[in-house]
């Protein structure tokens, strides 16, 4: 585009064709490079002078080419898919919750925000709410998948209950972590019972242990189906419940005594089966 600008001194002018603005040098004897002292120099478009009757200059039009409007139409689109790329795979994603295993906390079809950066930089912490994939790894989590032709599968939703090195125990429908019972607000009195003959576990490290709030329709950690599962399979905490709009809300974490992290590495308590 074509641009002009007002100078200091009135009727002042940019030549049309440069786009900037030029100073007059004054001279000694007081008259313009135009010959007439009273005036000063007339900005000169391709043609010669670009003045109406008045005296006032008229910058020539601009047109754009189709063309050129196409390929900056082009340019935002490709600009705005890499960033919205770019912040799904590193920043957050949102994910529409499916099953019922965590329930009153999280209903089916509603929707969540799953936070992947602060987790480069923080571990994940007892009570996050996380989103994983749910694959079995055959040994340490460093292991290949053990069928990698497989399809991915589909993500679970559940809550962090043992960190690495935690024991986690159930007894009489109540969950145990480094010996002290804790309080679980969120499964809403439903007891906790074992899903195949273990009711101890050892969490290893680079894992972590996890249960759905729904107690009584949850496949997790308690199972031989997911297990323990390791930290890298996770893709994010989720933060924020943000559809529908009237549930919108924040996910909190819950508060565990303080015990339990004291006790962390020492064993727990002998359960019964």
């Amino acid at each position: 585009m074509i641009g002009h600008e007002n100078g200091a001194a009135q009727g002042e002018r940019a030549p049309a064709g440069s786009g900037g603005s030029v100073a007059e040098q004054p001279h000694s004897s007081g008259v313009t490079q135009s010959g007439d002292p009273d005036r000063a120099a007339v900005p000169v478009g391709p043609t010669g002078p670009a003045e109406d009757g008045n005296g006032t200059y008229t910058p020539p039009s601009v047109s754009r080419k189709p063309l050129g409007c196409l390929v900056e139409i082009a340019e935002t689109l490709i600009l705005t898919i890499v960033i919205f790329w770019l912040i799904q795979t590193f920043v957050a994603q949102p994910y529409r919750v499916e099953q019922q295993s965590m329930e009153t906390t999280l209903l089916p079809d509603q929707y969540v925000l799953v936070d992947k950066l602060t987790p480069r930089f923080d571990t994940y912490s007892r009570g996050d709410i996380v989103v994983f994939n749910p694959v079995i790894r055959d040994g340490a989590c460093t292991n290949p998948i053990e069928d990698p032709n497989n399809p991915p599968p589909t993500p679970y939703i559940k809550r962090v209950i043992g960190e690495p090195g935690d024991e986690v125990s159930l007894k009489n429908g109540d969950v145990y972590v480094n010996g002290v019972l804790i309080d679980e607000p969120y499964v809403h009195g439903a007891p906790t019972r074992p899903l195949s003959g273990q009711t101890s576990w050892t969490v290893e490290p680079d894992r972590l242990f996890v249960m759905g709030d729904n107690r009584e329709n949850s496949t997790d950690s308690r199972s031989d189906q997911i297990g323990e599962i390791c930290q890298v399979d996770v893709i994010g905490r989720a933060w924020l419940r943000y559809w529908p709009i009237n549930t919108l809300s924040l996910l909190q974490t819950p508060t565990y005594p303080p015990e339990v992290n004291q006790n962390a590495g020492q064993p727990a308590e002998t359960t019964a089966p």
